[in-house]
Formats: structure tokens, sequence, C-alpha cells
């Protein structure tokens, strides 16, 4: 018989489930598995820290966001924003899905052609488009999304004497009652930038002004806001059709969706106050809807949402390294994944669960990464139970942003696995090794020995 090891007695105050003047309820049921696969056993075969993606979380999310939509609205189509994770795998499972491909670079546009995407099906963002990237991407009839006028006059001049006419879009600011306003993105359209760069497009004869797109902001928690911005541009579609005659085939609304993550310093967790997908499609639809076009103009709907349909297929696997004191005495639990590849910590309060039966005694905790850093802080304050070295935790919401905004900062970047729809585990980015990170070094001759 297995000896248990002892528990010291503690007082314990209990908790409901809603917040008080003490905060929220802490909710530290372990979490051993993944889509069925036990935590230890993908630590013990993949290492750790380690990125876990669910294949059936990706689908099941997708299929929920879609749903929510073409129930409201009769022409939409999804483009899966690469910035927000543009590791292959999971942008062939949104193409196999779907979804076309949205990019705001060369890089990210060579990737989306590398994944099978037909170039008609890519949209081409961003400030930042060179010479090479705009005749790449007219050879291919993408769709490009004007920012800036030294844009759009390269596109007139490079489109002299071409067959067939570019097709181009114009990215548009605005007022939606999201401060700040993001208006170092397109042309504004309350001071006439928007409309001034239409006439500039129309009057060239050399572009074909396919659409209109927005991009309000980021995490944007007012589903309203979205209407706001979609009465907008289809008043602006009404406008170049009776001064133009000439159709909009699409409205662009960009991302920003939510997910379920919590913002820092926010009192209620972001899965009780976050928008929902039905949220953001009833606004938009609505609008839309209303916007005065006639049965058979409906433009279609583009959406360019990232985070909240791959957050919450995300997770990170981290290893208890130490615990120790602070001299105020607040325990403080060391971790082998640190900021340096968990970028969104900086964001959002994520939720952190044991991978194995912990002790009922529960503690505040400050949770740190491994770096030589003071800002390596997962979670500056959480009630955690007793923890030792070698133990697992896992943090939920990740999918979006850390596997592109990760540093390889001190310690190396760790192994990204998916779990597919049965179950299985595949290995679908390399632990990195001190190899890939030298490989693109070059020492002087005089340094060789």
């Amino acid at each position: 018989m297995t000896k248990k090891s002892y528990e010291r007695p503690v007082v314990r105050k209990l908790e409901s489930t809603m917040p008080g003047k003490f905060g929220l309820r802490s909710d530290n049921t372990p979490v051993t598995q993944i889509d069925g696969f036990p935590v230890a056993e993908l630590v013990k075969k993949h290492g750790s820290p380690l990125f876990v993606l669910s294949e059936d979380n990706i689908v099941n999310t997708f299929h929920k966001a879609k749903r929510a939509f073409t129930t409201r609205y009769p022409k939409v189509q999804f483009a899966w924003s690469y910035k927000t994770n543009y590791l292959d795998a999971v942008c062939r499972l949104f193409h196999r899905e779907g979804s076309w491909a949205e990019v705001v670079s060369g890089f990210e546009y060579e990737k989306a052609i590398r994944n099978g995407v037909d170039g008609k099906k890519i949209i081409f963002n961003g400030p930042e488009k060179s010479r090479e990237d705009l005749l790449k991407a007219i050879s291919n009839d993408s769709l490009i999304h004007i920012d800036h006028l030294d844009e759009l006059y390269q596109l007139i001049e490079l489109a002299n004497g071409l067959e067939r006419k570019p097709r181009v879009a114009i990215r548009i600011n605005m007022d939606t009652g999201i401060y700040p306003i993001w208006d170092r993105f397109g042309f504004n359209l309350e001071n006439g930038q928007a409309m001034d760069a239409i006439h500039k497009i129309m009057h060239s004869g050399r572009l074909e002004l396919t659409g209109l797109h927005t991009h309000i902001g980021t995490f944007i928690m007012s589903a309203g806001a979205y209407g706001i911005a979609a009465a907008k541009l289809a008043k602006l579609a009404i406008e170049i059709r009776q001064r133009y005659n000439v159709t909009m085939k699409y409205i662009d609304l960009g991302g920003g969706f939510t997910s379920p993550n919590t913002l820092k310093g926010s009192y209620l967790p972001g899965s009780d106050i976050n928008p929902t997908f039905d949220d953001y499609a009833e606004a938009i639809a609505s609008s839309l809807h209303n916007g005065g076009f006639d049965s058979d103009e409906l433009p279609l709907l583009i959406l360019e949402t990232g985070r909240a349909l791959i957050d919450t297929a995300g997770y990170l696997i981290t290893s208890v390294l130490a615990n120790k004191r602070l001299i105020s005495g607040k325990r403080t639990t060391i971790v082998d994944a640190g900021v340096n590849f968990m970028f969104t910590a900086f964001w959002y309060d994520h939720k952190i669960t044991p991978a194995q039966h912990a002790t009922m005694y529960q503690e505040e905790t400050a949770l740190c990464g491994p770096l030589c850093m003071n800002i390596d802080v997962l979670r500056e304050n959480i009630m955690l139970p007793s923890l030792k070295k070698g133990d697992q935790l896992v943090i939920h919401h990740v999918g979006a942003y850390n596997m592109t905004q990760w540093m390889q900062f001190i310690t190396m970047r760790p192994a990204v696995v998916l779990i597919d729809s049965k179950g299985n585990d595949h290995i679908i980015r390399d632990r990195e090794t001190i190899h890939n990170i030298t490989q693109q070094e070059v020492i002087p001759a005089f340094l060789k020995f």
C-alpha cells in the first residue's frame, strides 16, 4: 500500500460562481487530457514546453462561425488571416473547410501559394507590398487592397498596357465609436480621403474597383461597431454605383472578433462578456440588409476572422522548474515557458490549470517563466494548488498570434503538435535546435579556428 503524502489542514473560504470583493472563484479542475490524449504522455513524447492544437476545435469553431453568418446573410466568404497563425498545417485546415487566404506581406503571400490557394482567392492587405509583390498578385489575379496613395499610383503605373485590369479594393478607416480610431491604415471616410482615392481609381481607367474593405481594430468587444462599419460601407457602395454605375462585388469587414480570453484588468471573465459569433453576425447582416441594396446586388460579405477561430484550439503545456518566495512572502512558481513564445501573456489573463490531480490547498501565486528578465511573467496573480518540480500546467486559448509573434530569445522555441479528429498526434513544427538558430550565421575568416 502506497503511503499518501501529508497535506496540512487549511481553512478554506467557500466560493460561489459569482465574483465578490475578493474577485472570481478559482477553478483548478485538473486538465489531464487534450482531446483524449494524456498530457503526461504528450510531454513524455514531445518534451516540455509544448504547443498543442486541436483539429476538432478548429473545425467546430469554424462551422459555428459560418453557421452564425450564413443563416443571417446569403453571401458569405471567410478568408483565413495568415498573420494569426501561419503554420502550414493550420492554414490548410482552414482552406480545406473553404476559407480563402488573407495575407499582409510577400512572405505570407508566398506561403498561401505554396499551400495551394488559387491566386484569385488571395486577399493581399497591408501597407508594405513591393513592386515584385504587386506584379505577382496582378499576374495571379489576386484581390489587392490598396492602403495608401503611393501604392495606388504604383498600381496604376504597373497596370499600364495590361490586357486585364488588376482587381483592387481600398482599405477605409472610419469612426465606429471605437477609440482610438485605427487611422494609420487605409483612407479615412469622414474627411474625404476614401472618396478621393475612389475618384482616382475610376478616372485612371486602369484598375477594376471590386470591393471596399475596413478593419476597425483588434479584440473589438462591441458588435454594434461592426454594424456601424457595415452601414457606412453600404452607403459608400451605393454612392459609387450612383456616380459611376459600378456595383461593388464585395464588402470586407476584416477581423478583430474576440475570443473567450479575458483581457488584463477585466472584472468579469471574457467567456461571460465577450460577444459571440451570433452577436457579430446579427449586427453586420442587419446593416447590410438595410443598406439600400437591391436583392440581386447584395455584395459578398468577406470576413478575415483569425483570433476568434483559432484561439480556443491552442494549448501550451509547461512544466514546473522551481518554487520560491518573494521578500513579501508571496509564492512564485517558475515554469519552462516564457513570454518569448507566449506573447499574449502581456494582453490576457489566460486560464491556467494543473495537468495532474493536486491538493485542495490553494495559494495566491506569481507564475513566471525561465527568462532572465523581470518582465517574464505569465500571470501576476493566480490561485494555484501546491505544485512540485516536474508537475505540468496547461495554459488555455493560446492558438492566436503566439506561434507567429514568438521570439527565439534565451531559450529555443518548442515543438507544435496537432491532435487530429481521430485522436492521433502529429508534429507540425519541430522543436528548435542549435542548428536552426546558427545556420543563418556567417563566421568571418579571421574568427575561424
